[in-house]
């Protein structure tokens, strides 16, 4: 009898390691899913969603799509600089074309740099005070019908 209690009392890692795992499972999709990574921009021609991610610190901002090889079509970085005002971009040490889409507060397109071109120097202003800037592949905005006066729904963009 004290061999059967003995042996239930015993810590059971791999049931523990089981449980802890099928929980981690379980959340997974519903980490990817999270409205900070889904963005979507109302055009005339229809709805378009974006996976993104979001930087808002100086030193993410600063580094961007640096050095990254290839983006999907329906993927992008979301610029939020935590205030409006006019902004520039430039496409050091960057691979791979990209139309910048320049947000007003609001959601508002402001103002579209379509095919910016890869390693170019050249500064890319706002045409006036932004908060957001969305980076997606070149050409993309083109395709898709997206121009200036379109709107945009983030979580952290307020309508």
């Amino acid at each position: 009898m004290f061999d059967v209690i003995a042996e239930q009392a015993k810590p059971r890692p791999l049931r523990t390691l089981v449980a802890a795992g099928a929980a981690l499972l379980i959340s997974l999709p519903l980490a990817a899913c999270s409205a900070e990574d889904t963005l979507v921009i109302h055009s005339e021609n229809g709805d378009h969603s974006f996976k993104v991610e979001v930087v808002d610190t100086p030193e993410t901002r600063a580094k961007g799509l640096m050095y990254v090889q290839e983006l999907a079509d329906d993927a992008g970085m979301l610029f939020d600089f935590k205030e409006s005002r006019p902004v520039s971009f430039w496409m050091m040490n960057t691979y791979i074309p990209l139309d910048m889409l320049f947000i007003e507060a609001d959601g508002t397109v402001l103002n579209i740099h379509s095919n910016a071109r890869p390693h170019d120097r050249t500064s890319i202003p706002s045409d006036g005070p932004v908060q957001y800037v969305l980076e997606i592949p070149g050409g993309v905005a083109t395709k898709l019908g997206i121009e200036a006066g379109d709107t945009v729904e983030h979580e952290r963009i307020a309508q």
